[in-house]
């Protein structure tokens, strides 16, 4: 079973995980190309890559005022995309972010639990994922002089 069919990455320093991440999943990449006019504020203008009928995921490795992820949902799904789903490592939730993603379209959303924020609890959809034992184990390994690089090889079973 093919995990998603798409891999999204929304910003051109997001190009080179968003690859590396696509290859680990065996799927496809494309790539939303975007502009920021201010702080905190960007607008889609276009996504790079067929999604027509395509399961995306969105990984981002911040979600400030979630504008951005938002943004890029719409432009997905008014490209053709069937779903989109939504994942980020550290979610500072500012301004008006949970109103945002509850009124988006992700079919569901993921973040880590690096950032304590209370605001999680308001966001539905929502799914948590514990980095503790990865925290753990690099700690572990620092201290026994191992590799934290074999923390990385991820390989998807099917």
């Amino acid at each position: 079973k093919q995990w998603y069919q798409r891999r999204v990455a929304i910003t051109a320093g997001g190009a080179q995980r968003a690859r590396g991440i696509a290859k680990i999943l065996k799927a496809n990449l494309a790539i939303i190309d975007k502009r920021r006019e201010r702080a905190n504020e960007s607008e889609v203008m276009n996504v790079i890559g067929d999604v027509k009928g395509k399961d995306c995921i969105i990984i981002d490795d911040l979600i400030d005022t979630a504008g951005t992820v938002c943004k890029a949902s719409v432009a997905l799904l008014e490209k053709g995309a069937k779903t989109v789903f939504c994942c980020a490592t550290h979610a500072v939730l500012s301004g008006n972010a949970v109103d945002r993603l509850n009124q988006s379209s992700f079919e569901e959303i993921i973040f880590s639990d690096t950032i304590f924020n209370p605001r999680n609890e308001k966001i539905k959809k929502l799914k948590i994922l514990s980095v503790s034992q990865l925290f753990a184990e690099a700690i572990k390994r620092v201290n026994q002089e191992g590799s934290l690089s074999g923390l990385f090889d991820l390989e998807i079973k099917e």
